[in-house]
């Protein structure tokens, strides 16, 4: 097995491992747990893009630049929030200003952010299913999934501009932030699955 294929079917392995244990650790509400695998998640989204974008042809290579560069942007973003969960918001004594800008169950500045970085996942996930010529059954539902995907990158941009999301989160223990998480959860696990055995068939 070459090391293209290697890798790209390790980076589909991290994306489904880390979104199903981000919708378990989301249900049990462990928000360390889930900060640590959303700082894995784009690393192997950017690996398994990576491998879509190598397989793509000529014509089709513009959509497939487009969407590795947006995951690299995506993977920038997500690695920025939840690296700043594990460490200085675990580990220092904010004040209130930094702690409601800089906590992110505060839905102030960092968790705009977090929406903003799936915003631009959802955006990589279109441009790559363009890219995308399905060999197979499975490969049609890979880039219907991916294609589809690409309509969060709205909700995920315009819910903080109007506050809905932080209004939908904030009752009592942001349960109803958790569900919509979970929700987006069970629609992307089949992603990594599908993407997982796109790269294991060659």
């Amino acid at each position: 097995m070459n090391m293209n294929k290697m890798i790209s079917i390790a980076g589909s392995a991290i994306v489904t491992v880390t979104v199903f244990l981000f919708a378990v650790f989301l249900i049990v509400n462990f928000s360390a747990g889930s900060y640590f695998v959303c700082l894995i998640l784009p690393a192997g989204f950017i690996m398994m893009t990576a491998g879509l974008h190598n397989e793509c042809e000529s014509d089709r290579r513009v959509a497939a630049n487009i969407g590795l560069i947006l995951a690299a942007v995506y993977g920038t973003l997500i690695m920025l929030v939840y690296f700043s969960q594990l460490t200085t918001v675990k580990n220092e004594q904010l004040n209130e200003q930094a702690a409601q800008l800089l906590e992110f169950n505060r839905f102030g500045l960092i968790f705009n952010y977090d929406l903003l970085g799936y915003g631009v996942m959802a955006l990589s996930t279109f441009f790559t299913g363009l890219s995308i010529k399905p060999r197979c059954k499975t490969d049609k539902w890979l880039k219907a999934l991916m294609m589809i995907h690409g309509v969060f990158y709205f909700s995920c941009t315009f819910m903080p501009i109007t506050g809905m999301f932080a209004r939908m989160s904030s009752g009592g223990d942001g349960i109803g932030g958790r569900l919509a998480l979970v929700v987006w959860c069970v629609y992307f696990l089949p992603v990594g699955i599908l993407s997982y055995l796109h790269f294991k068939k060659g």
